[in-house]
């Protein structure tokens, strides 16, 4: 079991748990990806050109099961909202099948994490401006859900406390890796429930390998790209970073839950530049987001063949030819 750090730096004893659901958190899990690098894996897994969020990588049960497993242990099932690509409607719809339509936000093209981010937030402003929101990427491997989910019921917590401040997740690394956005903690922040979060100093995109090793040894964080916020507080981040991005959706805030939504977003969406959350949204705002430390905890962003295959334990041959030789290790929080 897990610790977690208090504010005097001293370890808690105590089991981290997911929080029960409450009514007034709601989640969004991100599954409208194309999976472009993956898809020489995944044809070879799934015998078709799906995205490997619903594709069976890990084992018997899809990254999007594993992810609506995980985040239904701290939000209820039924605020718990999907964003998708209609492209993807024949991957998508048998693994949603008892969901909802109203959770299930269909883009019309993928344009990228902003434009997916802000129409599902729309949807839930819609029907709860005032609750917190967690957003959760659905291609990511956790060893111990339970644990994670408490740090995202901190996370939450914190929304409660200050509603000011977005909370990212930022897990303690175990190599100095090039290919994951990171976090430089700055001053601490006083969290709930004796927490230790920091204010975010900066981020580093992707560093050179010089960089990644400096910022190992510095204590920084990989950015695991789950954040929980006020929903006016996540919609307020994005207003301030991409005015036009905002400005766009604006026709389409009142047909939302109507029979012309659809048509008012392919519109919408026919005129949107892909533009990426990360480096359009948090990286212009660091002064409104703090990070929370997640330590204890295998976690692994598996954006790449190679990830996956070590995540799995073997290189099967039949695979082999679609790794590059990169001698990537197995992603752990330490």
């Amino acid at each position: 079991m897990a610790d977690i750090t208090t504010r005097d730096g001293q370890h808690n004893p105590r089991g981290l748990r997911a929080h029960p659901a409450r009514p007034e958190r709601w989640a969004i899990i991100l599954a409208g990806g194309d999976g472009t690098r993956l898809r020489d894996l995944t044809r070879r897994i799934a015998g078709d050109d799906r995205p490997k969020q619903f594709c069976p990588l890990l084992g018997e049960e899809t990254l999007l099961g594993e992810t609506r497993r995980r985040v239904a242990l701290g939000v209820s099932a039924s605020r718990t909202v999907f964003s998708v690509t209609s492209v993807h409607e024949r991957f998508y719809a048998p693994l949603l099948a008892d969901v909802s339509p109203r959770q299930i936000v269909a883009q019309p093209e993928n344009r990228g994490t902003a434009p997916a981010i802000l129409y599902a937030l729309l949807r839930v402003a819609a029907v709860a401006p005032t609750d917190s929101v967690a957003i959760f990427p659905s291609d990511h491997y956790v060893s111990d859900d339970e644990a994670f989910m408490a740090h995202v019921g901190a996370a939450f917590d914190l929304a409660v406390a200050r509603p000011d401040l977005v909370a990212l997740l930022g897990v303690s690394p175990d190599r100095p890796e090039t290919e994951y956005g990171w976090i430089e903690p700055a001053q601490s922040v006083l969290g709930p429930q004796g927490w230790l979060l920091y204010r975010v100093g900066r981020f580093w995109e992707k560093p050179a390998p010089d960089l990644a090793r400096t910022l190992l040894e510095d204590g920084c964080l990989w950015n695991s790209f789950v954040m929980v916020g006020r929903v006016a507080s996540l919609l307020g981040l994005i207003a301030r970073a991409l005015p036009d991005l905002s400005r766009a959706f604006l026709p389409l805030g009142r047909f939302l839950g109507t029979p012309v939504e659809a048509a008012m977003v392919e519109a919408v969406y026919h005129r949107l530049p892909s533009t990426d959350f990360s480096r359009g949204v948090l990286v212009p705002n660091p002064a409104l987001l703090a990070v929370l430390p997640v330590r204890g905890i295998e976690w692994s962003d598996l954006g790449h063949p190679e990830r996956v295959l070590a995540r799995r334990g073997t290189m099967p041959a039949p695979w082999a030819d679609v790794v590059p030789p990169r001698g990537l290790a197995t992603a752990a929080a330490v």
